[in-house]
């Protein structure tokens, strides 16, 4: 029996304008959620959908919206209103949007609210506020209710806002549930918001297949193993566009860091010590392409563990104290061509949260995981996890010939003796000071000179450790012959790249022009 035919965006009913926006972003067909939830909301369904992270949620409530305003009309946190405007990019005369997340706006966002915008994207208790000072009423006007990670508002405490909001909103509303899970939460969140609503539970794998993304294990003897092969995977080039290295500790963060500034490799360290405005800033200048290399932890990208069953059963997340939770979870990366586990997850659950930083929506990615021999037993958890019990191998193991870069190892070993745990304590300190300099200090200024803030950059050298200059440099005689020629070795900084060059940006599997010309020579350095 031959499978239907996807249903594509032209043959939606969708506005001309909105067709032309998802063309200029190179979407040439609907992701599975956007295929089955677009129709039936446009038919005027309430839904509840889950659908892995990255698997095109956004717009898949943003283009119904959009669609019906403008019928109508002829009558959108930061990620969703990014999405919604380039949705809306060819009506944006007929559609405004108002951001009401910054909790230190209020002011602006009145005079904002007063102008009566079609689409308000904010926080449940921001837009509680907003309601509570007469800055917004929805009693009369609301016809459409988002509610976007709906399986974390409640653990990020947003529970009793979300329960006064509903007392304002009208007693007829069309409303969409998007979460990555179904939880006992979201099934109250459905009881309280939706009517009636039609589910969508669809049948995919937590990550894109292979024809989309794919999934490698490094096998490396030792820990000096994994700086050596990282250190010929970016210093060579290898590994092309923008990544995103994972590690498991902060201390490991700036451990890496520092190791890559000894070979004049940019990278900047996603750290929560750091204030808001300056982690926000330093993912912005990586989705704009300032640098092309990110360090993280899962607590910085994921957000923390949340311990317990958090209705009324176990402790609660104190967003009094931690007034930044929820920001993780809606850091969006932009084409993220490479995801570099450099230490092993620790759970299967965090392995496929950072798999799934790239390869979103229709974009191809790779993901390296290095893996230690004390930690196969480990890794086996994640296959199990990834094959769905099936006993297929989903992560490929890569063989090469380490021999070819034995000649770097010198150089690595040095590199790794002059991060002591010293230069480690003093880097930390620095970046924390320098940031909170320019958050407080410069506040003010940059509010006036918003332009001034693009000379702002997070991934310059910190220099606690003794730098060696000529370790930047990779003479001839050290490069393997099966990539002389080839390569291109990181040069200085450069500028960030226009916005066409960066949808441009292609993903390549890193090893593979290594592999390639081994085989030629009769190496094995095909997966096994």
């Amino acid at each position: 029996m031959e499978e239907p035919e996807t249903l594509g965006f032209e043959h939606m009913g969708l506005d001309h304008r909105l067709l032309q926006a998802v063309t200029d972003l190179g979407w040439s067909r609907p992701t599975l959620i956007q295929e089955k939830a677009i129709p039936l909301a446009l038919e005027g369904k309430d839904l509840l959908a889950r659908a892995r992270t990255g698997s095109g949620k956004t717009a898949a409530y943003a283009i119904p919206m959009l669609q019906l305003l403008l019928h109508k009309k002829a009558e959108l946190a930061r990620q969703a209103q990014s999405m919604i405007q380039q949705l809306a990019a060819y009506c944006a005369r007929d559609i405004r949007v108002a951001n009401v997340s910054a909790a230190e706006d209020s002011a602006s966002q009145r005079a904002v609210l007063m102008e009566k915008p079609d689409v308000v994207v904010g926080t449940p208790s921001r837009i509680l506020n907003h309601l509570q000072q007469d800055n917004l009423k929805l009693q009369d006007s609301l016809e459409l209710l988002v509610v976007d990670e709906a399986d974390l508002l409640f653990s990020f405490g947003f529970e009793e806002e979300l329960k006064s909001l509903l007392c304002h909103l009208p007693r007829i509303y069309q409303a969409f549930l998007m979460s990555a899970t179904f939880n006992e939460d979201v099934q109250a969140l459905k009881e309280l918001v939706l009517h009636n609503p039609v589910t969508l539970k669809l049948q995919e794998s937590q990550l894109p297949g292979p024809d989309q993304l794919q999934q490698f294990q490094v096998v490396c003897e030792t820990e000096e193993d994994k700086f050596l092969l990282l250190y010929a995977l970016l210093k060579l080039s290898l590994i092309r566009g923008k990544s995103l290295l994972f590690v498991n500790t902060m201390e490991r963060s700036y451990r890496l860091r520092l190791f890559l500034e000894q070979f004049s490799i940019p990278a900047c360290v996603l750290n929560g010590e750091l204030p808001l405005r300056s982690r926000c800033h330093i993912i912005s200048q990586f989705n704009q392409g300032f640098y092309d290399c990110v360090i993280a932890t899962d607590a910085e990208v994921l957000g923390p563990p949340v311990k317990g069953k958090q209705r009324g059963k176990g402790p609660k997340r104190n967003r009094a104290a931690d007034p930044e939770a929820g920001v993780a979870r809606g850091i969006d990366f932009h084409h993220v061509c490479a995801v570099l586990n450099f230490d092993l997850p620790p759970t299967p659950e965090a392995y496929i949260h950072r798999a799934g930083r790239t390869a979103r929506a229709n974009n191809p990615g790779i993901v390296l995981t290095f893996v230690l021999p004390t930690e196969q037993s480990h890794l086996g958890k994640i296959e199990e996890l990834l094959s769905g019990g099936s006993g297929a191998p989903v992560l490929l193991p890569y063989q090469f010939r380490m021999e070819e870069i034995e000649g770097f190892r010198y150089r690595c070993r040095d590199a790794m003796r002059s991060v002591t745990k010293q230069a480690i304590r003093e880097a930390r300190l620095k970046e924390i000071k320098e940031e909170l300099l320019h958050s407080e200090k410069l506040k003010t200024y940059f509010e006036d000179n918003p332009r001034d803030l693009q000379l702002l950059r997070h991934d310059l050298p910190l220099h606690p450790a003794v730098v060696k200059p000529h370790l930047g440099h990779v003479p001839d005689y050290l490069v393997p012959p099966a990539l002389r020629g080839l390569i291109r070795p990181h040069k200085k900084r450069k500028k960030p790249p226009s916005s066409k060059k960066a949808k441009k940006a292609k993903t390549q599997n890193p090893l593979r022009s290594f592999r390639h010309r081994e085989e030629k020579r009769g190496a094995t350095a095909a997966p096994s």
